[in-house]
């Protein structure tokens, strides 16, 4: 019984975080949660993850550094190339630069939208 009561106090805190990370974004103000759920999701949805699937370390999404306008997440694909987005705290509006440091090359390769990639809640 116990266990179970754990369970739905869990579960309803992860609720409620999920709840709060929404009206923040609703609000215009975007959590380094919501900037990293976004960020990950477009990525699955641009990028073949089926070759990581033996490899996992090979392609992976991860928090980068934060100022106080934006945060910085960074994927890493297979090729070794790295894609940082920057969202914009307040906008959600984020912008991609691609690195390939074995080529020593930095492009930027244009904006997306962060609210586009993150789970509407009804």
């Amino acid at each position: 019984m116990q266990d179970t009561q754990s369970a739905m106090r869990d579960a309803d805190s992860v609720a409620s975080a999920k709840e709060t990370d929404e009206a923040c974004v609703s609000a215009g103000k975007i959590t380094a949660e919501s900037a990293y759920e976004g960020v990950s999701n477009y990525c699955h949805r641009k990028y073949d993850w089926s070759i990581a699937e033996g490899n996992p370390s090979i392609m992976y999404v991860e928090m980068g550094e934060e100022t106080e306008s934006e945060y910085q997440v960074i994927f890493r694909s297979y090729t070794g190339a790295f894609v940082y987005f920057y969202v914009d705290k307040t906008s959600g509006m984020t912008r991609m630069v691609e690195r390939v440091p074995s080529l020593n090359v930095e492009n930027e390769v244009g904006t997306i939208n962060l609210s586009d990639y993150l789970e509407k809640k009804n």
